[in-house]
């Protein structure tokens, strides 16, 4: 399957009209396109006014459905085949966070990481073996692909938060748990929620719990301004 060498998407400038100094990188999922995450920027740019969102489409066609993308197919779950799936994607996805932080003349410790599903999985894969630490890395509905390799591939440790649906019939809820436990084992600050009633999706208490976690994390580092 041929695969695009570059990354695009939907993007919006800080809403304060400033530069920015964070840039939020949205990671869809599986079947979905860039737009599917891009209808949080707005509600994140009123608590988060100097931050730059964009959010890329997946660099392959979805092989499971008529129309949209994905960062790796699923149609064989086995999983060595979605570890594959998740190597070819991540250098592609690594060269596009460079460019993008490179176009606003920021660095990887004011980049965050939100993604859902198969973007969560990108996120999580690609934020642990950056060189440097981004600021944060948020995954909604998502799994830890093979943790085992942190062992030798481990090379950055940002905060996380991870939120999942009780109810979730697609990634199962125990991935969340499992995820915790392996970057925690690893040294990372990870915090978790799982949603009661909620399935595979993100909720108003999710987001909520987003935005204070990004609220906390740019305090921690010093931009009172951001919040």
């Amino acid at each position: 399957m041929a695969v695009a060498n570059k990354l695009d998407g939907p993007r919006a400038a800080p809403a304060s009209g400033g530069a920015a100094e964070y840039l939020v990188v949205m990671l869809h999922g599986l079947g979905a396109d860039g737009n599917d995450l891009f209808g949080l920027a707005p509600i994140l740019a009123q608590a988060f006014p100097n931050a730059a969102f964009v959010a890329p489409n997946a660099p392959e066609p979805c092989d499971m459905a008529p129309m949209g993308h994905q960062w790796f197919s699923l149609a064989d779950r086995d999983p060595e085949k979605i570890l594959s799936g998740v190597r070819a994607a991540a250098p592609i996805l690594d060269d596009f966070l460079d460019e993008e932080l490179k176009n606003h003349g920021l660095t990887d410790d004011k980049l965050v990481l939100l993604g859902f599903s198969q973007g969560t999985m990108m996120a999580l894969h690609v934020a642990t073996r950056r060189p440097n630490n981004c600021a944060a890395v948020i995954g909604y509905s998502g799994a830890l692909i093979a943790p085992g390799y942190l062992d030798d591939e481990l090379k950055s440790k940002p905060r996380v938060l991870l939120i999942h649906g009780e109810d979730d019939d697609v990634v199962p809820p125990q991935a969340l748990g499992a995820a915790e436990k392996a970057l925690m084992g690893h040294g990372l600050t990870v915090y978790s929620q799982m949603i009661p009633g909620l399935a595979h999706g993100i909720d108003e208490n999710g987001l909520r719990m987003g935005i204070g976690f990004l609220m906390e994390t740019f305090a921690l580092a010093g931009d009172e301004g951001e919040s």
